[in-house]
């Protein structure tokens, strides 16, 4: 086998980054595997000036840059390796590349999402021949040309504002009626204030057209049906996007469109696995979210490896009977409990472990073993649970029911 990672981070995004920020700071060994080194979407934006701490002209590539730096000065490894498929019933959990095959303790999935096409004739056959789905990419070929831009959310509209550094003309189509678009209102006022940019609404692309580059597009009104073609150098689309997790099927809990669901600590369905970045179930996908979502995953993954080995040091690996007594600080009485079984333990005539677990902190334990109600005792042999017991019980009861259960 070989080595074996604390920490595994597939995917090199914002959230992938942050995480491996997290993870080296806290001392783990960790590798984060892309297939591209690191960036993601982010590394393809113009611009990022909603980023605390990096004004106006902070670019994606350099905020990428300025990120995978700071990860590696914590000693995060950055491996350049495609997944085809991952493996989290096993421990370590298996992680197979096309160059090579990743053992990790605790994994952070942040594959990230890609670029949604629109589906519309002419669009594949013309992909990079005039249809782009990167401004950062391609503007550069259109200088003092004509484009369009298909969308009118964040990324479409901040896109097409950028484009207006090179382009003559951009145009931007939009579906909805004159005046609404789905960006945020500080950028649409900057975009309808810009002299290069032009507005067709109520419309949508019907195809590309062009031989061998593109040379216009169809559009449909969407309140006549009347279809026109507009002549353009290029198209940029940029309506949404698809999370990558394809090859996670069947290993994770993903909703109908793909995204994968997890709690608030970034835990998926899978113990020992987070996810975090535009890849999960969330209300808003941007850098700093992104970001965030890599720390919360890293310090949950950390105190779920923290855990995860100290009881298979002391429960699972023990060579004589452990009972363990669950309680919550909150209440005085679990916790005198917990002191009264651990005192009729040490003074068992039969060598057992004991382990005074705070359910409160120990997560873990709680749904691993599905210890819903307080005080509860539990009973290890062998490594398996043999047996549990909730409520309380007085001295009497507890001894006898050690005794029967050991």
């Amino acid at each position: 086998m070989s080595e074996v990672y604390d920490l595994l981070i597939l995917g090199g995004g914002p959230g992938g980054m942050a995480a491996g920020i997290y993870a080296g700071r806290a001392k783990m060994k960790t590798a984060l595997v892309d297939k591209k080194g690191y960036g993601g979407q982010a590394i393809t934006t113009a611009e990022v000036e909603n980023y605390p701490g990096f004004g106006r002209g902070t670019t994606g590539p350099g905020l990428m840059e300025a990120m995978a730096r700071h990860a590696e000065s914590f000693d995060c490894e950055f491996i350049r390796d495609e997944i085809v498929e991952v493996d989290f019933a096993g421990s370590p959990k298996k992680i197979t590349g096309r160059k090579d095959t990743y053992f990790g303790k605790v994994i952070i999935l942040a594959p990230g999402a890609e670029y949604r096409e629109m589906g519309v004739k002419g669009e594949k056959r013309l992909r990079g021949k005039g249809v782009s789905y990167c401004a950062t990419c391609d503007a550069e070929f259109f200088e003092e040309l004509d484009v369009v831009v298909v969308g009118s959310g964040d990324a479409a509209i901040e896109e097409a504002m950028f484009l207006t550094k090179f382009a003559e003309t951009v145009t931007v189509i939009v579906l909805h009626d004159q005046g609404v678009v789905d960006a945020n209102q500080v950028s649409a006022e900057r975009a309808f204030a810009n002299p290069r940019i032009k507005w067709i609404w109520n419309s949508v692309v019907e195809s590309i057209n062009g031989d061998g580059i593109v040379e216009n597009v169809t559009l449909k009104n969407l309140k006549t049906g009347e279809l026109s073609d507009y002549p353009t150098n290029g198209v940029f689309i940029f309506i949404g996007t698809i999370p990558k997790t394809e090859f996670l099927k069947g290993q994770v809990e993903l909703d109908e469109q793909g995204y994968i669901i997890t709690d608030d600590k970034m835990q998926t369905s899978m113990e020992g696995v987070y996810a975090a970045g535009d890849c999960r179930v969330k209300y808003l996908r941007q850098v700093i979210t992104a970001a965030a979502d890599g720390a919360i995953a890293t310090m949950a993954a950390e105190k779920y490896l923290h855990e995860s080995e100290g009881f298979e040091k002391q429960v699972i690996k023990a060579v004589k009977p452990v009972v363990l007594a669950y309680y919550t600080p909150c209440d005085l009485k679990s916790l005198e409990y917990a002191g009264m079984v651990e005192q009729i333990v040490k003074g068992s005539k039969v060598s057992l472990g004991f382990l005074k677990i705070d359910a409160s902190r120990n997560e873990l334990l709680t749904r691993r073993y599905q210890i819903s109600a307080l005080p509860c005792l539990q009973v290890f042999k062998e490594g398996k649970a043999a047996a549990v017991q909730a409520g309380m019980m007085d001295k009497v009861q507890v001894k006898d029911w050690i005794n029967k259960s050991v």
